[in-house]
């Protein structure tokens, strides 16, 4: 599991699509114990994330929007791994 970002203790990171796409760009978030997944395009949360670490991933998701989708597909189209900056 590759990790593209990192900020406040929060691991922003994403998989390999094997044998093609067949979710939506989406990435992973690990907080502690805790850990999601994010639709790109509409922020749509699956898993658990306290609610202030997940304000502080939805901000730097709509930072990031258009690095991140081009991120996952650069990532599942060509194998090239682009990290992007946290937020300070």
């Amino acid at each position: 599991m590759p990790i593209i970002s990192q900020f406040y203790g929060i691991l922003i990171y994403i998989y390999k699509e094997i044998g093609g796409h067949h979710n939506k760009p989406h990435i992973h978030a690990k907080y502690n114990e805790y850990e999601a997944s994010i639709i790109i395009e509409n922020s749509e949360w699956n898993g658990d994330m306290p609610s202030k670490q997940k304000k502080i991933i939805d901000a730097w998701i709509e930072i990031h929007r258009d690095e991140l989708l081009a991120v996952w597909y650069a990532y599942n189209n060509d194998g090239e791994l682009i990290k992007i900056k946290g937020l300070e």
